[in-house]
């Protein structure tokens, strides 16, 4: 076993999936699946039991897991250490984004390019699940997610307010109403994120708080993906309200919930404020410049 192969298996611990873990590493499937073997092989252990769909982590495997992130992660303060010998001090920030909020990442990059020229800023996109539980294991540095942070030991700042639309296709039989009530809503059959995502989450509860459930009659787990299918069916479903001017469609209408209007607050997630104090105030100074937050804060307020 060496730190290598420690790296491969957490990539598939966390992702649940060779072909992403491969893709996240840059490395083909075969080769990595070959490298897990021989993991497997040298600790004499099973770490995955194989599916169709993904792989399932043994027992094994989570405790393997829970040591060999602070393993990683001390090599990296090392190699981040000894780079500075060169003249060549590195620093790495990872940073867990929400679909909804991928827009604003062209402008961050940019942005903490010119602010922090020698910082490797590594983004992905994850489910509000996914980022609160990489930043608990400390594979993330940070998350922008919805707020507040269910997991404990989370903090949080907010960056800006958006509010749930109803989507519907022109043709649908609502489509000349100016706003929608969520009991209303609650009643149409609908093309919705997977239960893991926390959009999906929040309109569940506000339901329940009505004693109701989704007509859910189909899933996907890209926002892209959901929008393209609604141009050829008579299903709805709901989504922020910035996602209208990241992926517009003028075959498709956004329309207001009300009864109640259901709010969402974006910002910064994070575990350590100790230890990231100084990047938090900056990506949040950075992220408050950007046209596209000041735009949905305004939006929500008018």
């Amino acid at each position: 076993m060496d730190f290598r192969q420690l790296r491969y298996f957490v990539a598939v611990y966390e992702e649940g999936h060779v072909g992403r873990a491969a893709e996240r590493l840059s490395l083909s499937q075969p080769a990595l699946s070959q490298q897990i073997r021989q993991l497997e092989h040298s600790l004499d252990v099973s770490l995955f039991e194989r599916s169709s769909k993904r792989l399932l982590p043994t027992l094994a495997a989570h405790t393997l897991y829970n040591h060999a992130l602070p393993l990683l992660e001390g090599m990296q303060r090392a190699r981040d250490a000894l780079r500075s010998f060169k003249g060549q001090s590195v620093r790495t920030l990872a940073i867990g984004v929400l679909q909804t909020v991928l827009n604003l990442v062209p402008q961050l990059l940019d942005s903490l390019r010119k602010a922090q020229p020698h910082l490797v800023v590594q983004i992905y996109e994850l489910s509000g699940m996914e980022i609160e539980r990489r930043l608990l294991n400390g594979s993330l540095d940070i998350g922008i997610s919805f707020l507040p942070a269910h997991q404990p030991g989370l903090h949080s700042l907010l960056l800006y307010e958006d509010e749930l639309r109803l989507v519907i296709p022109a043709e649908h039989p609502l489509r000349e109403f100016k706003k929608v009530s969520v009991s209303q809503a609650a009643e149409l059959p609908m093309l919705l994120l997977g239960e893991e995502y926390q959009v999906r989450q929040i309109w569940q509860a506000e339901l329940a708080n009505l004693g109701r459930r989704p007509h859910v009659q189909a899933e996907l787990n890209s926002m892209p993906g959901i929008l393209d299918s609604l141009l050829n069916t008579t299903l709805a479903t709901v989504l922020p309200g910035r996602v209208q001017r990241i992926h517009g469609n003028s075959k498709l209408l956004w329309k207001p919930l009300t009864e109640p209007r259901v709010l969402l607050k974006v910002g910064l997630v994070y575990r350590d404020a100790q230890r990231h104090q100084a990047t938090l105030e900056l990506l949040r100074s950075l992220l408050e410049e950007a046209p596209n937050v000041r735009k949905a804060s305004l939006d929500v307020l008018s």
